[in-house]
């Protein structure tokens, strides 16, 4: 099955380099939710390869694919069990190909999710660990310890999970005796591996190898930052350490020892034509740590968090911008803009709601607000030098679904206690296609989490044509990101003077105007007016910006 696939069209081979994933739209689809094709109510591969001609006229570059992997689903497939197989309610390696194939002959490019910080408990490793017990060298392979106290009854060390309670679980010897712990910085159903062990770090060289001849494009990489740990895995000393996370580098995340690893894997992509890539989820304390993910002989990109968390405020966004420009140039690197993901409350929701309540919510605020908000800052985002992220259902406004009841909530993180707030689920809801329908479109089935009953009237059916419609504005903003020369790649934006909660930058030929407040605000006009998320009637010589407005011109 494995073969090597024909680049895109429009992708040079060995020889040219284009970068191409320098000013790349990149179109996450997280696989359960996008597209159900076989009608059991769960998204599959063939409901993707679909759904593509979608994403083409949509006018993104390359399409970002969740885990598909064979996987028992005890975190929505981020617990494989083999990352050479297709889980079956996904399909087949068939399935994978016709995607790929299918991807490129539309001149768009594949990127699959790489989970290499742990693997299933049910992964043919860790289950001859389990059978072989003590002395068995594939527990080499993870991080099995022996506990503290008399009788080994506590963690080796104060470690948390991310989803909520200690890092450790005790397993049971083969005769039934109580034995070792081993590590899971997320569920146990997700122990840790050991990437000093020289096995780990082949059989990854081997995985990406055998999905690079597969043909695809390049790589996102689950929990880039999580796995090397530090030397003796040592205390931390304090409690609530998810708090933490995102303020100091910690003895499990954002280690030094990451990098040798991803250096050779860029030697790995080296050996294949058509500039293969591969992105960093790294989340780190500053930008500035991001950035030595994406040094030359590293990484090409890596998501900026601290953009995603950042609240619709011109000083918040200045701020940010400046920072993530300044940490990206010097190691030659683009930088990455992303609102939503499958991790996060989606940014019309965010945005509906007040500032400083964090990137999971429960409340669904003021609706009409976020979908203005949210508009408005996809207009910013998609006019600042780099690459953007575009997660499946935002070009449709689609809010967070904040009221699913418990019984029907899948996120593992929602049943563990002080972990992650356990709301995830609410960006996961099958997207809708059509106005009408038991899944409005999803598939045949229904779909494995409920819809609103408002879904329809968000749908792709009902805002194609509606020049009002936030798809159509998506579709808008990418056509003249295209075809606009001063949009896409670069380093750099020139600041203009503007009224407070107003940003204005200039790049070439172009300049963006957001008005972040909630009232309309006058502005020399800056040149002829591209595009805009609210109605705007320039004058003259002056333009009023309604509230909550981004205003694209062409200078």
């Amino acid at each position: 099955m494995t073969q090597h696939l024909a680049a895109p069209a429009d992708v040079p081979t060995t020889g040219t380099h284009t970068g191409w994933w320098r000013d790349a739209v990149i179109y996450q689809v997280y696989p359960r939710s996008f597209a159900d094709g076989d009608g059991d109510g769960m998204g599959d591969l063939e409901g993707v390869r679909s759904r593509l001609p979608y994403l083409r006229d949509l006018g993104v570059d390359a399409v970002w694919l969740s885990p598909f992997y064979a996987s028992p689903q005890a975190d929505a497939g981020y617990d494989v069990a083999d990352y050479r197989a297709i889980d079956p309610m996904f399909g087949s390696l068939h399935d994978a190909d016709a995607v790929i194939r299918e991807a490129h002959a539309l001149g768009l490019r594949i990127i699959v999710d790489l989970v290499p910080n742990h693997s299933s408990d049910q992964h043919e490793w860790f289950q001859r660990a389990l059978r072989e017990g003590p002395g068995s060298p594939l527990r080499e392979r993870y991080h099995f310890r022996p506990g503290k106290g008399a009788d080994g009854a506590l963690p080796p060390n104060d470690w948390e999970s991310i989803f909520g309670g200690p890092a450790w679980t005790r397993t049971e010897n083969p005769d039934g005796t109580p034995g070792d712990w081993y590590l899971h910085l997320f569920a146990p159903e997700q122990p840790d591996f050991n990437w000093e062990h020289p096995a780990v770090r082949d059989e990854f060289r081997s995985i990406l190898r055998f999905w690079l001849d597969m043909g695809v494009d390049g790589f996102r990489v689950d929990v880039a930052h999580g796995l090397v740990k530090a030397a003796g895995l040592p205390d931390i000393g304090a409690h609530d350490q998810l708090k933490l996370l995102g303020n100091d580098v910690m003895p499990f995340f954002d280690q030094d020892g990451v990098h040798e690893i991803y250096r050779s894997w860029r030697k790995v992509l080296s050996e294949y034509d058509g500039e293969r890539v591969l992105v960093a989820e790294a989340w780190t304390p500053t930008v500035d740590r991001t950035a030595n993910y994406v040094r030359p002989d590293e990484m090409h990109q890596a998501f900026n968090f601290q953009y995603l968390g950042t609240h619709w405020d011109a000083t918040e966004l200045r701020t940010v911008i400046d920072a993530s420009l300044a940490a990206m140039r010097p190691v030659g690197a683009p930088t990455t803009w992303v609102l939503s993901n499958h991790d996060v409350t989606r940014h019309a929701t965010r945005f509906a709601n007040p500032a400083g309540l964090g990137t999971q919510l429960r409340e669904a605020g003021d609706r009409e607000l976020g979908l203005r908000r949210a508009r408005a800052a996809t207009l910013l985002m998609l006019a600042l030098p780099g690459s953007a992220y575009v997660y499946q259902g935002e070009e449709l406004g689609l809010p967070d679904v904040t009221d699913l009841p418990d019984e029907v909530r899948q996120d593992p993180s929602f049943w563990r206690a002080s972990g992650q707030d356990g709301f995830r689920d609410g960006c996961r809801v099958p997207i809708p296609w059509t106005v009408e329908g038991s899944s409005y479109g999803f598939g045949a089935g229904g779909s494995w989490l409920p819809q609103p009953a408002t879904w329809g009237a968000l749908s792709v059916e009902a805002q194609t044509g509606d020049p009002g419609s936030t798809l159509e504005l998506y579709r808008s903003a990418l056509a003249v990101r295209r075809a606009q020369p001063g949009l896409g790649a670069g380093e750099d934006i020139q600041w203009l003077d503007a009224p407070e909660g107003v940003l204005a930058f200039r790049r070439d030929g172009f300049v963006c105007t957001a008005n972040t407040t909630g009232r309309a605000i006058s502005v020399p006009l800056p040149g002829r007016f591209l595009l805009s998320n609210e109605p705007v009637a320039p004058g003259a010589d002056t333009v009023e910006l309604p509230a909550d407005t981004t205003v694209w011109w062409a200078v």
